[in-house]
């Protein structure tokens, strides 16, 4: 693509920033508000069906609605020159697969400041009743002070509307992270996302996915019917209170796992918390669950009386006490006076 192009008289393509089997990335400049973004552009196959025009123009509404600091925000999106585009917050920094590639295994403090915040971003839109539908480490964004945005809301969701013949290519297109419901054909749900996030999770933590295969067909037997490889035994560091809580979110049941994403993110915060103060889960970046535990442990608190005592003040208090006190006599005195009692 000619990087001089130009979208809707507005957005000038720079340089790409990434590929995939469904569209391209490119840094991109807002002409009319001077500034940086990032554009998705789908792949024309999948902008040819009206359909899925109409279901990505009602997706991409939906996730510009989105507002939280774990989420890219969504500018805007458009049809231009036979392309389906979306506008997105431009995010300096690099994919978590990439680190993944290039650290192997994350310490179990590490994973969790990365993961309690996809958690964050991922449970608002569970509270906004949207399910994110394609949770990979591709989509969770880190930037160079370790802040962590989810990207891709909705795209995965208006994929679903696509021709049946086109829509393996789709669905199979990040198989390893898909949960057993969306592999058995089923509904998602937010439970369908908490188990996606699981299986990142347990790629930071091990340095390997859960499931290996070599097919689309393969992954979805694996998620439908495995049980994946225990993580005492690949990263003895772990401790079990974490392998737990991974086991029950990898659980092939959605009823199992926890129920949203805020949900896992609690547990893993309060984990985070019991692992000692040299965590670095402490230094996360407040967000709602923060705040509503950081409320709760003042609430916790008792209440501090100073009970130094200005003997000084005390002793004029009580010497004005005791002057008032002895005119009483003096006042009842001169009213009967002046109003003797009847005989």
């Amino acid at each position: 693509m000619n990087e001089e192009r130009i979208l809707n008289n507005r957005y000038q393509l720079l340089d790409e920033r990434g590929k995939g089997g469904m569209a391209f990335v490119y840094r991109a400049r807002d002409l009319m508000l001077e500034r940086d973004v990032a554009i998705k552009v789908l792949r024309e196959d999948y902008t040819e069906d009206a359909t899925f025009q109409e279901r990505f123009r009602q997706e991409a509404k939906a996730a510009a609605n989105l507002s939280h600091p774990n989420l890219v925000t969504v500018h805007d999106f458009g049809f231009d020159q036979g392309k389906l585009f979306i506008v997105m917050e431009f995010i300096p920094g690099v994919d978590l697969k990439t680190l993944i590639k290039q650290k192997g295994k994350f310490l179990p403090g590490e994973a969790l400041i990365l993961m309690i915040q996809a958690c964050a971003g991922i449970g608002y839109a569970h509270r906004a009743g949207l399910v994110h539908c394609d949770v990979k480490p591709q989509n969770l964004l880190v930037m160079p002070d370790h802040r962590l945005k989810v990207t891709d809301f909705g795209i995965a969701r208006a994929l679903a509307t696509i021709q049946p013949e086109e829509q393996a290519d789709v669905v199979w297109g990040s198989p390893q992270y898909f949960s057993p419901e969306q592999a058995a054909g089923m509904a998602p749900s937010p439970a369908t996302d908490v188990y996606s996030l699981g299986v990142v999770l347990y790629e930071m933590l091990a340095g390997t996915l859960p499931f290996t295969a070599t097919s689309a067909t393969g992954f979805s037997k694996m998620h439908r019917e495995s049980i994946p490889a225990d993580l005492g035994l690949i990263a003895p560091q772990i401790s079990s209170s974490l392998r737990q809580i991974i086991k029950k979110v990898l659980s092939k049941e959605p009823s199992m796992r926890y129920r949203t994403a805020d949900q896992m993110g609690r547990v893993l915060q309060k984990f985070g918390a019991e692992m000692g103060e040299s965590s670095p889960v402490l230094s996360l970046i407040p967000d709602r669950q923060t705040n509503e535990n950081k409320l709760k442990f003042q609430q916790q608190q008792p209440i501090k009386v100073n009970l130094d005592i200005d003997w000084i003040n005390v002793g004029l208090g009580l010497l004005a006490l005791l002057l008032v006190g002895g005119l009483i006599p003096f006042w009842v005195w001169v009213y009967f006076v002046y109003n003797p009692p009847l005989r």
